[in-house]
């Protein structure tokens, strides 16, 4: 939250873009179920791995909650940051997780929102915003980007 109010600050007072996306595991519970909850830890851990090869350095990649992450995108526009979440949502969909001798894969569904800095927003507006378009993710039918 520091980094992200920050760096909303920075893009207010220097008319810079920022973007906000947020993802989470379509599905998790089976995954869960099915792998137990060391499983579900290990897939989560192997995620961030797989979205960390994705994004620049000076991007944030922060764990929301439950299975739910934010990256948070300096100098992004929004139209960027869909290139960038289609990216990630790509790896994943595309990377062979393995746990216990089993093999499967994942997807995520990604909300991106963004600002211009034409506006002062706060870090909650900006999760909020985010938070729903992830859920229009979800809603069109998951494994998918929305913004």
């Amino acid at each position: 939250m520091e980094f992200l109010d920050r760096e909303i600050s920075r893009s207010a007072r220097y008319h810079r873009p920022l973007a906000l996306m947020m993802f989470d595991l379509d599905k998790f519970k089976l995954i869960n179920d099915e792998l137990g909850h060391l499983g579900g830890d290990y897939t989560l851990r192997e995620l961030a791995a797989v979205v960390r090869g994705g994004i620049r350095k000076e991007e944030l990649f922060a764990r929301y909650g439950g299975e739910e992450f934010a990256v948070v995108l300096p100098e992004t526009t929004s139209e960027n940051a869909v290139v960038v979440a289609e990216r990630v949502r790509s790896m994943v969909q595309d990377h062979e997780f393995q746990y216990e001798g089993k093999q499967f894969h994942i997807t995520v569904s990604v909300g991106v929102t963004g600002t211009a800095g034409e506006s002062q927003m706060t870090p909650l507006e900006l999760l909020r915003f985010a938070d729903e378009k992830l859920y229009q993710a979800k809603s069109a039918g998951r494994n998918r980007v929305a913004h």
